[in-house]
């Protein structure tokens, strides 16, 4: 089974397609719900937006049914992301591969113009477009983007590059806040972190070994909707 990836800046180009265009509008994402995420290392509670209802659907219900209760963080890197949600991960060994577990099913993509890879933006991991040309989501797998912040420069010379196209809104964020926008227009974005974010910081500075597991365990321990 392909191993779930998604896309990195410094990869090589040919990994990289043509994103989505947004429209011109730019809104606001709406209230959602919130859920907070209990770790080995903190607790982080991340909000879940109404745009993206079938991904917000079943992180619900997943959070709710203890299906990430246990699960590892299980890959880890510095200045970009953590991944978690693989559900072979909870029993798994010590340098055991892992990034390849699925719950059996997948979920369409919700690419949104409005949602983008902001720093504590939640995302959903996917198999890459080789295998799912339509993009859809894991089932389980998901993100929170730590990221760094970029220059105007930077950010037209990828638009340019890679034929994506950044809001206003989205350039000045990243130039001020950070993020990944390399993955805009690949991934659903369905949730941001509102409380924790130095939680996830401090998953990211954790020591990894091979493909950027985590040398000591970092788990989820629970997970609580609160409304």
């Amino acid at each position: 089974m392909k191993k779930l990836s998604f896309l990195v800046f410094f990869l090589a180009v040919a990994l990289f397609v043509p994103a989505q265009r947004p429209a011109n509008k730019q809104t606001e994402p709406s209230r959602g719900t919130l859920v907070a995420i209990e770790t080995t290392l903190g607790k982080i509670v991340v909000k879940l937006y109404d745009e993206t209802p079938l991904h917000r659907d079943n992180f619900l219900k997943l959070a709710e049914t203890g299906v990430y209760d246990g699960l590892l963080f299980h890959r880890v890197i510095k200045d970009f992301m953590v991944q978690a949600g693989d559900p072979k991960s909870r029993d798994a060994k010590p340098g055991q591969p892992l990034g390849d577990g699925t719950l059996g099913y997948t979920i369409p993509a919700e690419i949104r113009p409005n949602l983008f890879h902001k720093r504590g933006a939640l995302c959903a991991a996917r198999q890459g477009d080789n295998v799912n040309p339509k993009r859809e989501s894991s089932a389980s797998q998901f993100y929170i983007v730590q990221g760094t912040k970029w220059q105007e420069a930077q950010l037209k010379g990828m638009a340019e590059r890679f034929h994506k196209k950044f809001s206003p809104e989205a350039v000045k964020t990243y130039c001020t806040v950070g993020g990944t926008p390399h993955l805009d227009g690949d991934y659903t974005v369905f949730g941001e972190v509102v409380e924790g974010m130095e939680v996830v910081d401090r998953i990211a500075s954790t020591k990894t070994g091979a493909m950027d597991r985590p040398i000591e365990d970092v788990r989820i321990v629970s997970m609580k909707i609160l409304k």
